[in-house]
């Protein structure tokens, strides 16, 4: 289908992020995937070749790009290669951690850790879940007490995404326990800081190139110069932010549908049963066309949010209905998909297994989908003002 949000600059950079992802990431795939986190000397690659922080000012070494495009292209490539899970360090540090540290940070900050960002030297990773919170943001139990001219830090967080990898570390954290929404803030941790220490890394169904981590924290110290923001503003910073890690998943969700719808059809049109092509029989081309024509809508409403988003006028609402949808549609295609590669589905050398395993946590991370649908059902619960 043809895509109108891309102009020429965005086709040239999906070239050469295809031939990246093609020399850098495919070759090295399967090794990473068992072994369990990718090698950083990619990720520092992706930086020389000018794939991370394209948002960031020329000041500080970046491309002084805002624009989202160049994002979704990113994730879309490398679901097109099947290979999201060694990528995903990468659009982790572009999507969801940059902005934080070109929305919040002190001069003296985005000096301090921009370069690095934009050349691979310093991967990022945030750290919100805990073991006893979950989707709950307002009941992190993780403290950073002011002690001086440091906080001390005390918990531990876990399904940390970059957490092995990481060289720094964004802690949302309560700097005022006698609160909830107000007493949360965001400290930038880095590596090396006395009493940070890194758990196992977590074994996962999929995305197992992936490195998850548990992080914990035995009083930390961080000097006060590393808080992001004003105290007790975390809970406002990462409801805002969260909005652009919404889309980036809905803009992976659909990608990956449609990859995977396109292996399948290929596979249908080879394969045959009882003496013809899969293609043949109407249950197939019903389930295809089904399919097919879901992925082909959803894709133009998640293009009309990206319209959006870089025109700044994306909403939570917005971007919780694009990952609700995309998300469970998605669901939906890896399976119906696996279905149709009959046994050979089940086998982890057809890149449906693969995707199929990759693809279920989409609807549990950012958010889970019933919170998505909590945060829709509430804008619509909200009274419309009189005069509209």
């Amino acid at each position: 289908m043809q895509r109108e949000i891309f102009d020429q600059t965005h086709d040239d950079f999906r070239s050469s992020f295809r031939a990246f992802v093609a020399a850098e990431i495919v070759p090295h795939h399967e090794r990473w995937e068992s072994q369990g986190r990718i090698d950083k000397s990619m990720f520092r690659a992706a930086g020389d070749n000018g794939f991370l922080g394209m948002a960031v000012p020329p000041e500080y070494g970046g491309l002084g790009e805002p624009d989202f495009r160049y994002n979704a292209i990113i994730s879309e490539e490398l679901q097109r290669a099947n290979v999201i899970s060694s990528g995903m360090c990468i659009t982790l540090h572009n999507d969801i951690v940059l902005p934080y540290l070109l929305s919040t940070t002190t001069d003296e900050q985005r000096a301090r850790w921009l370069p690095g960002m934009v050349t691979g030297e310093l991967m990022g990773a945030i750290s919100m879940t805990e073991p006893g919170t979950g989707s709950d943001l307002a009941s992190i139990a993780t403290t950073a007490l002011l002690d001086g001219d440091d906080y001390v830090i005390n918990g531990s967080k876990t399904f940390v995404t970059n957490g092995i990898n990481a060289d720094l570390v964004i802690v949302a954290a309560k700097t005022d326990p006698t609160q909830r929404h107000r007493g949360l803030s965001l400290i930038v941790v880095e590596t090396g800081t006395p009493g940070f220490e890194r758990g196992r890394a977590l074994r996962k169904i999929g995305l197992k190139s992936q490195d998850t981590a548990e992080l914990f924290f035995d009083n930390a110290r961080v000097p006060t110069a590393n808080l992001l923001g004003e105290p007790g503003t975390g809970f406002a910073t990462l409801m805002r932010n969260l909005a652009q890690e919404r889309i980036a998943l809905a803009v992976s969700a659909i990608a990956g549908s449609r990859a995977v719808l396109g292996w399948t059809i290929d596979y249908c049109r080879e394969r045959k049963a009882f003496g013809q092509r899969l293609t043949s029989f109407q249950n197939t081309k019903f389930v295809l066309a089904e399919l097919t024509t879901a992925a082909e809508v959803a894709q133009v409403y998640v293009d009309h949010l990206i319209r959006k988003h870089v025109a700044g006028e994306l909403t939570a609402e917005d971007a919780s209905k694009a990952k609700l949808w995309t998300t469970d549609l998605q669901q939906r295609v890896v399976n119906s998909c696996l279905q149709l590669h009959g046994g050979y589905g089940f086998m982890e050398e057809y890149p449906v297994a693969k995707a199929f395993l990759d693809a279920r946590v989409q609807t549990i991370y950012a958010g889970t989908n019933e919170i998505m649908k909590e945060i829709i059902g509430r804008s619509i619960d909200t009274p419309v003002p009189a005069g509209n």
